[in-house]
């Protein structure tokens, strides 16, 4: 937080005259921006997306079938860094959500859970900006076991790599992404309201088609 108090004297003199300004700033305390969040070079998502009804700006590149997925660096429940390289060679179904403490989070990402079990060798990923330590007390309560969430919260790092961070909230919008074991995206959802629930079957079937 940057606290700056700004000490301003003006002198205004006569017609012909010129006007002086003086400005003294003090700095109580000042910490450097970070300029992966800064408002000027930001990265927008062009997809259209609302949460609560109301439209929000989406940060970083929108993703698309045929492309190559980018990479990201996010926490595990017990702090270690987990990347796209972690699961290398396998199909990944990866989901980001705003908070799996929210109702429809939680739903969908039991859903998740429970049709994982049918689709073999897909990794299923769950990814929102909620803390490993919350993420990993959610798990325990919901019996999750065939989904891996992971926290974005130190980085954003996926939430700017894939599109889907939210620069009025810093939460991630709910999308749905499919890549297969040649790191190649199959499929992708953004889901145009972020309170709905994506389209499962469609997710499903794209996870069980991709090699």
């Amino acid at each position: 937080m940057l606290l700056i108090r700004v000490l301003i004297i003006a002198k205004v003199f006569l017609t012909g005259y010129s006007n002086t300004v003086h400005i003294f700033t003090d700095s109580v305390l000042f910490r450097e921006p970070d300029s992966r969040h800064s408002i000027k070079g930001d990265v927008i998502n062009m997809a259209n997306v609302t949460f609560k009804g109301g439209p929000v700006t989406l940060l970083g590149n929108e993703v698309k079938v045929g492309d190559k997925a980018p990479n990201f660096t996010v926490l595990a429940n017990d702090l270690s860094e987990v990347t796209l390289e972690n699961t290398k060679g396998q199909v990944r179904l990866i989901t980001s959500v705003p908070s799996l403490d929210t109702g429809v989070c939680d739903a969908e990402t039991r859903r998740f859970n429970e049709e994982a079990a049918g689709l073999g060798n897909v990794k299923v990923l769950t990814v929102s900006v909620d803390l490993p330590f919350a993420q990993k007390r959610w798990c325990a309560a919901a019996g999750i076991e065939n989904v891996q969430t992971l926290s974005d919260h130190r980085d954003l790092s996926f939430g700017e790599a894939y599109g889907v961070a939210i620069k009025e909230l810093r939460l991630l919008t709910r999308a749905v992404f499919v890549v297969d074991s040649s790191d190649t995206v199959t499929y992708v959802e953004y889901v145009s309201e972020a309170t709905n629930h994506p389209n499962y079957e469609a997710a499903l079937e794209a996870a069980k088609s991709a090699k």
